[in-house]
């Protein structure tokens, strides 16, 4: 017993390092200066972390204005982040989309409006069933007009529920693409218990919410 004690210290100090050293990394993230990605052939780029991307995704591909959602994550510290990777939740990402929208049918407003109608505001790491840093809510913001309408809303929201709004503001650096087989998930897979019990209701709820959004075929 004796001699596992200075092994049982050692462990110990090295995980208190190691997990100073994340927070040093993950608190540079935060306070980075946001990266404005540019609008190509009239689209703009919106980054959003709200549970499980699959969720998420095809709540924004059924907005109109929107033109497509991928799949991946970001808001972290390490570089090329896997699935496996990012669900240890020591990556410091989250499950991620990104929004390639037409600003001139649909404002960054709006998104962030589709954002707060489609989740718990109030939920801590997670939505729904999915818990841990890897599903937190985060909303990326690419200047200080974005982060400003972020604030204002998430502000206004938290006032109406009379309690504190869980997601967290970043300024957006950079997202990675999820594997394949994450991407049109709830599409391809429409018969996944998963997707029958979690990611299909959580969109019919949304549409109630905010059906003057919705594309015509949704």
């Amino acid at each position: 017993m004796k001699k596992l004690i200075p092994f049982f210290i050692t462990t110990l100090f090295f995980s208190c390092q190691n997990s100073a050293q994340v927070s040093k990394e993950q608190n540079a993230v935060i306070n980075a200066k946001p990266i404005e990605v540019p609008i190509i052939n009239g689209k703009a780029k919106a980054y959003f972390a709200s549970g499980c991307f699959w969720c998420v995704e095809a709540i924004y591909e059924s907005v109109k204005g929107v033109d497509e959602v991928i799949n991946g994550y970001s808001g972290g510290h390490t570089s090329n982040p896997t699935y496996e990777a990012s669900n240890t939740g020591r990556t410091g990402h989250a499950e991620s989309v990104e929004v390639i929208y037409d600003p001139k049918i649909i404002s960054f407003s709006t998104l962030v409006d589709v954002y707060f109608a489609s989740q718990n505001p109030i939920q801590i790491n997670g939505q729904g069933p999915d818990n841990g840093s890897q599903y937190r809510s985060i909303i990326f913001y690419q200047n200080d007009e974005q982060k400003q309408i972020i604030i204002n809303k998430k502000a206004a929201l938290a006032k109406i529920l009379n309690k504190d709004v869980a997601a967290e503001v970043y300024p957006f650096q950079k997202f990675w693409k999820a594997e394949d087989y994450h991407q049109n998930y709830e599409k391809i897979h429409p018969e996944n218990r998963y997707v029958q019990g979690v990611s299909i209701p959580r969109l019919n709820r949304f549409k109630e919410k905010m059906p003057e959004v919705l594309k015509a075929n949704h």
